[in-house]
């Protein structure tokens, strides 16, 4: 691809898009922001005029257009395969939010529809993008910990506006969608993807439709585990913590970071402590940097996606959903 990648947004009226992600692709190296779309055709002007982009009323109506090449979909989860199988039909690569589908098979549908069709497409799961967690990593294949026991990963929120489409089951809404996704991929991402549900609660919230809190408990075939919680009703908790036969290594802030926070990994062996000071780093425009250079390598999305949704379905499942 010569020139810059013209993005379209479809949902422009999306909080996310709004506040992080529209600011991060018109930020971002080589990308350009082409269109907005929603369903109003007010709010898309809204949206779009800040950065000189067209606004258009109607999702199909940007798919149609021949000056956007991939878009971006922040709309409610259950709308995600939708609108996600109708931009790749329309030959667009697509940077979807996360969860991609709120199904395993759809999302296994979708990551084959992509690669059949020579485009690119990725869950917008932006803390994997983040150096600090390669840095864990690279800690943890040092020995830093000696050899590794068990993670405990946690995300909640404190609790939402009532009308808000979280809670809304017609919407995809429900805390192990929306934040329990975190612990999940934090789990794919440090423990490798051979993980298997062994237990899992969810819970409503009182006069809710969605779950509101849950846990999970999953392990390699070693037999490491893997102690995940999550909610949309708490106290704000974002981080992780790895066990090993050595020592402990844990680190918050971990799923969304604002751009200017220096993480801090702590290191305990014995009655040792240490801290290593990580650089900050804008999550956000790294995941659009990321999700450019893919389209530009031409290259097939990963089951990531897939082997997550597998997960969440096995979370579900054991959760007597």
């Amino acid at each position: 691809m010569s020139g810059a990648l013209r993005i379209g947004v479809l949902g422009g009226g999306a909080g996310i898009a709004r506040r992080r992600m529209i600011p991060a692709i018109t930020a971002a190296e080589g990308v350009e922001l082409t269109a907005v779309a929603s369903r109003d055709g007010a709010r898309a002007r809204e949206t779009a005029a800040p950065y000189g982009a067209h606004p258009v009323r109607g999702y199909q109506e940007l798919l149609d257009r021949d000056d956007v090449d991939a878009v971006y979909v922040p709309l409610p989860a259950a709308l995600h395969e939708r609108w996600t199988e109708a931009a790749l039909r329309a030959g667009k690569h697509v940077l979807a939010e996360k969860p991609l589908t709120t199904d395993p098979a759809a999302t296994g549908r979708l990551l084959t529809l992509a690669r059949r069709s020579g485009l690119f497409l990725m869950e917008n799961v932006m803390f994997v993008h983040h150096g600090q967690h390669e840095a864990v990593r690279g800690l943890l294949a040092d020995g830093a910990i000696g050899e590794i026991r068990g993670l405990s990963a946690a995300f909640a929120v404190p609790r939402l506006a009532d009308d808000d489409i979280r809670y809304r089951a017609d919407l995809g809404g429900g805390a192990l969608w929306d934040t329990g996704v975190y612990p999940v991929r934090a789990a794919l991402h440090l423990l490798g993807d051979a993980l298997t549900v062994r237990g899992a609660v969810l819970s409503d919230g009182p006069g809710r439709e969605v779950d509101t809190a849950g846990a999970a408990l999953l392990s390699t075939p070693e037999g490491v585990t893997a102690q995940l919680a999550f909610g949309l009703d708490h106290a704000y908790r974002s981080g992780y913590e790895l066990w090993g036969s050595e020592g402990t290594l844990t680190v918050d802030r971990v799923f969304t970071p604002p751009a200017d926070h220096h993480p801090e990994v702590r290191l305990r062996k014995g009655t040792e402590t240490r801290t290593l000071r990580l650089p900050a780093q804008d999550q956000v425009l790294a995941t659009v940097a990321a999700f450019a250079r893919g389209v530009r390598a031409g290259a097939a999305p990963d089951d990531t996606p897939l082997r997550q949704a597998q997960l969440l379905h096995a979370i579900r499942r054991a959760a007597g959903r």
